[in-house]
């Protein structure tokens, strides 16, 4: 799937100002003016596959909603992020193993007067939540967790092409463009795409290569984002495809 050469004609896509991991590290010192801010960034990024991991290990809607936001409360509060470093591996696992002894630890007290105090990092949309989870597929919770990692890593990289594709321009060429993003090659209409975008059909079979292909160095640039080096990335988006494959 990765392609990762610059595809001619095809700026390259600007490098995101904030990785995963140094968000985290900025996160982890209190002092820090960015500290507030980068944990704000953290919760948002991934609230929902960890609210999906608790919600299917058989928590009701109104304790995963509180769970979730007390587990990214103490992430700072209790100095969890100070063990997590990028050289000690996947961002992805951190985040569940952290939520799994949480959740350990947790649900043995009565939570009822120690969450938050009442501060919580962010206010969770629990309509939202529950609807995109009445629409999960019937997996076990770390399986299920690993697919909306997956998919949240896919949204995030269809953002920054679309942010890429308005900012030279083409926001149209995007909305025509971006549902082939992932189709079959014998099943994208070249000619109806064509008449779309006002252009030749040998035109459009070219923008379609070079989109799908800045979309697939976007996933790889997402990916890197979350590993701790270079040589992580392919077994990483290997591993994300396998996921994503038996969804």
């Amino acid at each position: 799937m990765p392609e990762s050469k610059t595809t001619p004609g095809v700026p390259p896509a600007p490098i995101f100002v904030t990785t995963r991991w140094s968000v985290v590290l900025a996160a982890q010192d209190k002092s820090s003016p960015n500290s507030a801010a980068a944990l704000e960034t953290l919760c948002r990024a991934y609230w929902y596959p960890l609210y999906a991991y608790v919600r299917g290990s058989g928590r009701s809607p109104h304790d995963a909603q509180d769970l979730t936001q007390e587990f990214f409360a103490r992430l700072l509060a209790q100095d969890w992020l100070r063990v997590v470093m990028p050289e000690k591996g996947r961002f992805r696992t951190f985040l569940l193993v952290a939520m799994k002894r949480f959740l350990a630890n947790e649900w043995r007290r009565d939570m009822a007067q120690k969450r938050g105090a009442g501060k919580l990092p962010l206010s969770l949309d629990a309509d939202e939540a529950e609807h995109r989870f009445a629409a999960e597929p019937p997996l076990a919770p770390d399986e299920l967790y690993e697919r909306r990692w997956a998919m949240t890593l896919l949204d995030e990289s269809l953002d920054r092409l679309q942010r890429e594709f308005a900012r030279t321009g083409r926001g149209q060429e995007f909305d025509s463009l971006k549902e082939w993003l992932t189709a079959e090659r014998g099943g994208i209409p070249y000619g109806q795409i064509a008449a779309a975008i006002g252009t030749s059909e040998g035109a459009a079979r070219v923008a379609v290569h070079r989109m799908r292909k800045q979309f697939r160095q976007l996933f790889r640039q997402t990916i890197a984002e979350t590993v701790d080096g270079a040589g992580d990335v392919d077994a990483e988006m290997r591993h994300l495809v396998g996921v994503l494959s038996r969804a």
